[in-house]
């Protein structure tokens, strides 16, 4: 795919077909990016790079399936297009999901099997601290994000190639003694907390579980950014 002529402005694609396509497209401007909101095959034409956003990630895929561009977007990061995902746009990119919704399909773009809704649901959102090693990143160091998780997936399995650079500890659920049920007599102790992969890499695919779009924070857009410079 012939990229963007323009080697001091990266053109930078956000999938835009549902979710937190505005968000992303600030943040990318703020860092001086230039940007295309991508619904049609020829939406990819040049792209230095695109972003899966979060959504929902069964309607993003069975809209990229009317609007005839997941296909091309496989095609594209098969041949060698930077990908941002987040959130959904983890779930969209996974080879396998365990708990797809009826219908779902995925790009399979990372080996990964990814479970939705993992930390609840929407009133189970927070936010988080999480260190994410970035490419991109000059001092090496991973980056601190305050980063959103809303109605997000985990990493239950990474395969061979794939490289975990984020986890946070997720409270197991609550184990109950004392007899079967909720009665009186059941008692529950304190949820252990278990580290869980909320953020991979693969080739050309960097993939998280939350949203660093969210919180004014612009350092991990710019370490991908930095990552697929010419």
């Amino acid at each position: 795919m012939k990229k963007s002529a323009d080697t001091t402005r990266p053109l930078v694609g956000v999938l835009a077909l549902q979710g937190g396509v505005e968000e992303h497209i600030a943040v990318l401007e703020s860092l001086g990016a230039a940007t295309r909101r991508v619904r049609l095959p020829q939406d990819l034409d040049g792209l230095d790079g695109i972003i899966l956003p979060g959504g929902e990630s069964s309607t993003i895929d069975k809209l990229a399936r009317s609007f005839d561009v997941a296909e091309p977007l496989r095609r594209a990061v098969d041949g060698g297009l930077p990908v941002l995902a987040t959130c959904a746009g983890l779930i969209y990119s996974a080879r396998e999901l365990e708990n797809p919704a009826p219908g779902q399909q995925t790009l399979g773009l990372i080996d990964v099997t990814v479970r939705r809704n993992a930390f609840g649901n929407q009133r189970f959102s927070e936010e988080r601290t999480v260190p994410v090693a970035m490419e991109g990143q000059r001092s090496g160091e991973p980056l601190a994000i305050e980063a959103s998780f809303i109605r997000a997936p985990i990493v239950t399995r990474a395969g061979e190639g794939v490289e975990v650079i984020a986890t946070v500890p997720l409270p197991a659920p609550d184990i109950v003694s004392g007899g079967e049920g909720s009665g009186a007599g059941a008692r529950t102790r304190p949820a252990a907390e278990r580290e869980v992969i909320v953020g991979v890499r693969q080739g050309c695919v960097t993939a998280l579980s939350f949203h660093p779009e969210e919180n004014g924070d612009s350092r991990l857009h710019a370490a991908w950014l930095a990552s697929i410079a010419h």
